[in-house]
């Protein structure tokens, strides 16, 4: 069941197998990044799912925290800064 984060717009979620199958998770494309901060700006809404990796994401609404496991959507329009603790490699899907 997803869970909105108060206040940041960003929805978390720990998904059931099936819901990954529906989604088609598997073959969306792959995006890797190395412990690192930097900012972000979502141009479109984004889902995510979570294969490796953790990392703090932080809005003007507060600050999510996100792990191996997790499906994300961002919210189009949303600005953040991102702080990869722990190197991520996950699967994305704009729009």
């Amino acid at each position: 069941m997803a869970q909105a984060q108060a206040g940041v717009g960003i929805m978390i979620e720990r998904p059931t197998e099936q819901r990954l199958e529906t989604l088609k998770v598997s073959s969306w494309p792959i995006w890797t990044k190395e412990p690192s901060i930097f900012p972000w700006q979502y141009d479109e809404r984004e889902m995510c799912y979570l294969l490796e990796g953790s990392a703090t994401v932080k809005t003007a609404g507060g600050t999510v925290s996100i792990r191996a496991g997790d499906l994300v959507t961002f919210p189009q329009g949303l600005s953040c800064t991102w702080h990869v603790h722990h190197a991520i490699r996950k699967h994305y899907y704009f729009g």
